[in-house]
């Protein structure tokens, strides 16, 4: 009866009613996923925060309670890293959805139909890409960034499953394969779409491997006297460092590649303090970026009167840089096992 009264007062049929109920029950559920997500990404993190007692460490290392000391391992932040701006689809990171076309279609045609998407929803929080099969018989059999020119046969549309924000939400994922269905829908192809579960669950397989894997390695080293910027500038340079376009930090380049760089430092000020940074997935490991960046630490401690602390200014001893070697060792070979090695493009892409 005083349902029946509710209806009455907002003027609802029972269809209405119905649907209203049904979207309020949507947007719960959603609401639960949302919260179970955030808090499995927390525990993942948690978990695999390297503790004193997993570790073995000796005295040089703290758990993450007590504040950062260096070298350590630790959670990077998002800010710091920046995203490639062109990638290929990769099934090891994104939800993969084919259309196949009973006949060639104009990538001038598909391009107008995707054009909105662009500015959509569907890329404000996740990453998509659109790839597709050249018809020409004279093209290379290979996926290519659509071209208006050119015709296709098949087209994928894929969409990036976690990056350093987190595993994609359900919303973002039903959203992209609505659109993928709706565009197969016009185009009047066939689709092949993974299950909107099965790709969730799979999101948060490799949120928790990338919160396992997203490591940043640091050193400090503190001068004994503070040293003036000038004179400072002029060791990092002449170390081969360059000063980044921030002005605030230094970075150290390998054939072109990012190595690794400093924390920010302030131009006008002597300078009492230097912490070196390391992506430790965003590098090959074949850089040997730790010891190089080890071996630059020890060379500028070196030439100003420094030495290589922890961040309660306690001398980095042999075994703490034994305990890091040892479990970077662990790391290249669990990201090489899970088909995403350090410093590949695919990497890049996850940790971004």
């Amino acid at each position: 009866m005083y349902v029946e009264q509710i209806m009455t007062m907002l003027g609802l049929s029972d269809l209405q009613f119905a649907l209203a109920v049904i979207g309020l029950m949507i947007l719960v559920l959603v609401a639960i996923l949302n919260f179970k997500y955030a808090r499995a990404r927390r525990k993942a993190k948690e978990q695999f925060e390297f503790s004193d007692d997993r570790l073995g460490r000796d005295p040089g290392f703290a758990d993450s309670d007590s504040g950062r000391i260096e070298p350590t391992f630790r959670v990077t932040s998002v800010a710091n890293s920046t995203a490639p701006g062109k990638f290929s689809i990769d099934p090891r990171i994104d939800c993969v959805i084919t259309l196949r076309f009973d006949e060639a279609i104009a990538g001038a045609e598909i391009l107008e139909e995707i054009s909105e998407w662009t500015d959509s929803q569907v890329q404000a929080t996740a990453r998509w890409i659109c790839e597709g099969l050249n018809a020409d018989q004279d093209a290379a059999e290979d996926w290519e960034e659509l071209q208006p020119g050119s015709t296709y046969s098949e087209l994928q549309l894929a969409i990036q499953l976690a990056s350093r924000r987190g595993a994609i939400g359900v919303l973002e994922l039903s959203d992209f394969c609505s659109r993928a269905q709706a565009l197969a829908d016009t185009l009047g192809s066939q689709i092949d779409m993974p299950s909107v579960n099965t790709m969730l669950e799979s999101a948060k397989d490799l949120d928790v491997m990338a919160a396992d894997s997203d490591i940043q390695l640091s050193i400090n080293v503190l001068f004994d006297e503070s040293c003036p910027w000038g004179n400072f500038d002029a060791l990092m340079r002449q170390r081969g460092f360059k000063l980044a376009r921030n002005g605030r930090q230094y970075e150290f380049y390998s054939n072109g590649t990012l190595i690794f760089n400093s924390a920010d430092l302030d131009p006008n000020k002597p300078v009492s303090q230097l912490t070196l940074l390391l992506e430790v997935p965003l590098v090959a490991q074949g850089e040997r970026a730790f010891e190089r960046m080890l071996g630059e630490g020890v060379e500028l401690a070196q030439a100003s009167h420094g030495r290589l602390v922890d961040d309660n200014g306690i001398n980095l001893s042999e075994a703490a840089v034994v305990s890091i070697r040892q479990h970077l060792d662990v790391l290249y070979a669990n990201l090489e096992k899970s088909g995403i090695p350090a410093g590949s493009s695919t990497a890049n892409r996850l940790f971004s």
